[in-house]
């Protein structure tokens, strides 16, 4: 999207770096890790970060020890911080500000998160109470992101998260309904083989799956809520019917071109291409202007 295009359905949700200033790049603390490949601490401008807020190795993020930038969501948080909450200023030329801007972005963040999660759990719900009662969690979320900057730093967030998160159980146990499978609430399974485990209508709210293996698995209606899936494989997994799963987290995994996705989410660029379109890539321009 160019900078001058007008924010389209959906929009709000979306993180679109080219109406934000670098926040992601600036206000959090980073350690040197298998995710960042220096230590940078909160406030500071990382040193990729370059003079139009635009990251100098976007492209090569990965090779260049940065994997952890390429799997942060900002839900959207930055532009509305930069565009709306601050009025089209930034932290470099209006210095007396970044701070305060900075922590304006903590607190957007997560609300940002709560309204895509809220949204979500809308269009899983149809017509009655549960209904009613999302929409007027949606509509209150949206008047605390829509505050002033001290508005929005006044708003306890950890509170409010409190208020939604029953919601959001109950959408979860009546989408899965007779379904509903193994309750690994919190399960920390790191490196786990989980080939054979049946997850279909399971529920992984907040679980660990740091590089486990989810070959071939079906998560038909799983509660992916919070769900770490770094490393994660999820070559030829079904993903197409899980419940609350998010870009980012995708983007954390590793998959394949048999990776069942829902139709809202994209197919990583790190996701490895099947083997006929990897050979027909390497082979170049002759295999492809060849007729037939």
């Amino acid at each position: 999207m160019s900078d001058t295009a007008p924010p389209g359905p959906g929009d709000e949700l979306r993180a679109d770096c080219a109406r934000c200033v670098g926040l992601c790049c600036v206000a959090p603390a980073f350690a040197a890790s298998s995710d960042f490949a220096v230590d940078k601490p909160a406030g500071r401008p990382c040193p990729n970060l370059g003079d139009d807020f635009r990251c100098g190795i976007h492209r090569d993020l990965r090779a260049r020890g940065f994997a952890g930038c390429t799997v942060f969501d900002c839900f959207g948080a930055g532009q509305r911080v930069t565009q709306v909450t601050f009025g089209g200023r930034d932290w470099r030329t209006t210095p007396g500000e970044a701070t305060r801007m900075f922590d304006v972005f903590a607190v957007l963040r997560p609300l940002h998160e709560l309204l895509w999660y809220l949204t979500q759990a809308a269009a899983l719900t149809g017509p009655g109470p549960l209904r009613v009662e999302l929409d007027a969690a949606l509509a209150q979320t949206r008047r605390l992101a829509a505050g002033t900057p001290d508005q929005v730093l006044a708003v306890d967030v950890d509170a409010h998260r409190g208020r939604v998160n029953p919601l959001l159980v109950r959408v979860s146990e009546q989408a899965r309904g007779e379904r509903a499978g193994a309750d690994r609430r919190g399960a920390v399974l790191v490196a786990a083989d989980l080939r054979r485990a049946d997850l279909v209508g399971a529920n992984l709210r907040g679980a660990v799956l740091l590089g486990a293996d989810l070959r071939g698995v079906d998560l038909t209606l799983a509660d992916l809520t919070g769900v770490d899936l770094r490393g994660a494989d999820l070559r030829g997994a079904d993903l197409r019917g899980a419940l609350f799963l998010h870009q980012s987290q995708v983007d954390a995994a590793r998959g394949d071109h048999r990776s069942g996705l829902p139709a809202a989410l994209t197919r990583p660029a790190h996701w490895s291409l099947p083997v006929v379109a990897a050979r027909r890539r390497s082979a170049g321009p002759a295999v492809r202007g060849r007729r037939r």
